[in-house]
């Protein structure tokens, strides 16, 4: 009977033993195995926005005119402000953009005046090229006829006094429709004005939609 309670024992402590044994190599796998099945993930940073409706101020770094620029035609400039959103400067004063000219169309010698329209294709964002969308910048030159009715009217005036001079009253008559014709023929012969941007002009522009930077 002692004998038999001895076995008894010894058994239950050696499978004691052998269950202590095995647990901690059964946690560790198991450690393991939650650290290999769950990698180390990288949070994506939250990227910034600048809305639609932006202004951005640019300063021209080459010409465009209305004579020279043909549609098509790039040009380029830089930030003349900063833009700052919500208090945070999303682009420094100074970053360069790229643009393109969508229409221009110089001054008629008779009758239509100088356009030219332009817009903002790409920004340059920490050595990025980002492609943006604005609203076209338009202008329309100045209307020449108050400058070509004081040409015609200067002619008729110069016309008159010559006449006046050359036969009375008859003569001035004759001598003003000379002249007004000659001043006539100076109109029809000069060009109206022309839009001419030279480098450093400051062209403000609208963002059409939204940008993520």
């Amino acid at each position: 009977m002692r004998n038999i309670f001895y076995l008894l024992l010894v058994t239950t402590l050696a499978v004691c033993l052998i269950g202590c044994n095995r647990q901690p190599s059964a946690s560790a796998d198991s450690t393991n195995g939650s650290a290999a099945a769950v990698p180390n993930k990288q949070v994506p940073e939250a990227k910034s926005v600048i809305p639609a409706g932006t202004r951005l101020r640019v300063a021209l770094t080459n010409a465009v005119s209305s004579d020279k620029s043909r549609p098509g035609d790039s040009f380029t400039g830089v930030l003349a402000e900063p833009v700052v959103i919500d208090g945070e400067t999303l682009l420094e004063k100074g970053t360069q953009v790229r643009g393109r000219v969508v229409d221009a169309k110089g001054s008629g010698r008779v009758k239509g005046r100088a356009v030219i329209q332009l817009t903002l294709t790409e920004i340059m964002y920490e050595g990025n090229s980002l492609n943006i969308s604005t609203k076209p910048y338009s202008a329309v030159a100045e209307s020449t006829k108050k400058r070509d009715a004081a040409i015609i009217g200067g002619g008729a005036g110069v016309g008159a006094a010559i006449g006046a001079l050359a036969g009375g009253g008859k003569g001035a008559l004759i001598g003003a429709g000379v002249g007004g014709g000659a001043g006539t023929a100076t109109v029809l012969a000069t060009k109206g004005k022309e839009i001419r941007y030279s480098p450093e002009t400051r062209i403000p522009f609208t963002l059409a939609r939204s940008v993520e930077i």
